[in-house]
């Protein structure tokens, strides 16, 4: 399909998405951006978001993702990414667990490596916010 382009997702466990899609929304270290069906050639670093797109029958799939590299290719999209959630596989619970570990390292930084923290933090927001 002309306004369409393949889109794969890929974790080191597993191929978690690949399919013909419409759009795509994520972010990459830069801010946020999308991508059409021939989009410039390109590679981003990612960080954890949520990422959005619509496949072919209109519908759109949202997922968390974690950080990673995109790649756009002619005829195509890579997303190679350390974690990647469908919203109903996210334990809410231990991702609220994870936050408040988070948030209380951050409060408490002797010794604590807060760049690490941060990351932490920020995984679990967007995990939660992939589940709203």
């Amino acid at each position: 399909m002309a306004n369409s382009t393949k889109l794969t997702i890929l974790t080191p466990e597993k191929e978690f998405y690949s399919g013909e899609i419409l759009s795509l929304n994520t972010e990459g270290e830069d801010g946020k951006f999308g991508i059409l069906a021939k989009h410039v050639p390109m590679v981003a670093p990612l960080k954890p978001t949520v990422t959005t797109f619509i496949d072919l029958s209109g519908k759109e799939l949202k997922a968390f993702t974690s950080t990673g590299i995109l790649r756009v290719y002619l005829g195509g999209v890579e997303m190679l990414c350390s974690a990647c959630e469908w919203p109903e596989d996210i334990d809410a619970l231990r991702t609220k667990k994870s936050k408040e570990r988070a948030e209380e390292r951050l409060l408490h930084k002797d010794g604590v490596d807060v760049k690490r923290a941060e990351n932490s933090l920020l995984r679990s927001l967007m995990r939660m916010k992939t589940v709203e």
